[in-house]
């Protein structure tokens, strides 16, 4: 047999109260002044039929007080529903003592079985209601002959007392059903705050890539030319200033991408929606990187243009990361950089290698934030990503990246 629930209050009415007292009603927001009201009706509504069932005056003293008992204990039903039917019901047995069979305030009971209902799993109230049934049953029956009431106004009790705890059963679970259903709202607004934080977090990241491969790859091209610069000034003057002009054309280069890319930051900044770099400016890439002094040589084979986007920029990136590197840690023994794009159906290879000294002893995890920036480009798009050493001398670049547009 299955585990029974244990037997707990139902918290739902303190919100039900919250929404009605939202609409201005002042006695409805003031549910304790209802029930109040409630007690003291019915309280002076049975005083006059005491008299009817006793004429002993200590009986009727003792009449009245039962009555109170049978209604007071109704403005704590909230906090204590179990406890006020229980009270309730020794009251009523107390009344059957004192030779009354049925009152007007034994309609409270009414009131209690379905503030019980309301409030707790099913069993437990029923236990409640079974009890009601019961002292109803002993209070009538001996009286069934004494026009007191017939035995289908007994049955008529009954079925009202067991229909006021069916209702009462389908308030609770009504009122469990609402609440589930704010609650899975509310953790639905929890997991759109948690995945809108992810998205920040995620584009903050993406665009910490994007300046760190603009800027590293701008400053070291600028960098180069202004030591070639300085030093042909006194000898070559021609070529310095050729160098600075170019020096000038890479840092306007830089600005005009810089101010591209942050203004994804700025809700309808001009040029947010310029397009962005692709396989189709790695032609200029590898141009900046020869004037330089870098010795590359480009080739693209497949076809590029069905390349998405999104995909594009990424092997842009890859590629402008990867011969920033070369610039930074391939030393005065490079003589060749070789940059490979291979466009196949289901997937785009990029091969960058030199035959420099490469990186020195340093692992391919631990070299800077270039190949930490380009393994989460290349994460980003289910892709693989190798970084070392050559067998014969230098260091190579290799990245994987499935097609994302379907490999149309």
């Amino acid at each position: 047999m299955k585990a029974s629930a244990p037997a707990r209050p139902v918290p739902a009415p303190g919100a039900a109260v919250t929404l009605h007292a939202g609409r201005g009603s002042w006695l409805v927001s003031r549910p304790w002044l209802l029930d109040l009201l409630v007690v003291v009706g019915v309280f002076l509504y049975n005083l006059p039929i005491i008299p009817v069932f006793v004429d002993d005056a200590v009986a009727g003293i003792g009449l009245v007080l039962v009555s109170a008992v049978l209604c007071g204990p109704y403005v704590l039903r909230r906090r204590y529903p179990l406890w006020v039917l229980g009270v309730m019901l020794l009251a009523a047995c107390v009344q059957l003592l004192l030779g009354a069979p049925l009152l007007a305030a034994d309609a409270m009971l009414l009131f209690a079985v379905y503030n019980a209902a309301t409030r707790y799993v099913w069993w437990v109230s029923l236990a409640g209601t079974v009890a009601t049934v019961g002292w109803l049953l002993v209070a009538v029956i001996p009286h069934l002959g004494d026009d007191v009431v017939d035995v289908g106004q007994l049955g008529v009790l009954v079925v009202v007392t067991l229909w006021v705890w069916t209702w009462g059963t389908l308030v609770r679970i009504r009122r469990e059903h609402v609440a589930g259903l704010r609650e899975r709202a509310e953790q639905a607004e929890r997991e759109r705050e948690t995945n809108a934080r992810i998205a920040v977090a995620e584009e903050r990241a993406r665009i910490a890539r994007e300046i760190h491969d603009i800027v590293s790859h701008s400053l070291s091209v600028v960098v180069l030319m202004s030591d070639g610069a300085a030093a042909k000034v006194g000898s070559e003057p021609e070529r310095a200033r050729s160098a600075m002009l170019h020096v000038r054309d890479t840092g306007r280069g830089a600005l005009a991408e810089m101010r591209r890319m942050l203004g994804v930051l700025r809700e309808n900044e001009p040029g947010s929606d310029a397009p962005q770099p692709g396989i189709a400016q790695l032609d200029a890439l590898v141009a900046q990187s020869r004037t330089a002094g870098l010795p590359v040589e480009l080739t693209v084979t497949g076809e590029p243009a069905v390349v998405s986007a999104g995909l594009g920029l990424t092997v842009y990136r890859l590629v402008q990361e990867a011969l920033t590197n070369v610039r930074k840690h391939a030393g005065a023994d490079l003589t060749a950089v070789t940059v490979r794009v291979d466009c196949r159906p289901d997937e785009v290879e990029v091969r960058v290698t030199d035959d420099g000294r490469g990186a020195g002893s340093d692992s391919v995890g631990a070299s800077g934030h270039g190949l930490v920036g380009m393994r989460e480009r290349v994460a980003a798009h289910d892709g693989t990503l190798s970084a070392g050493p050559r067998s014969g001398g230098g260091f190579e670049v290799v990245a994987v990246l499935p097609r994302d547009d379907g490999g149309v």
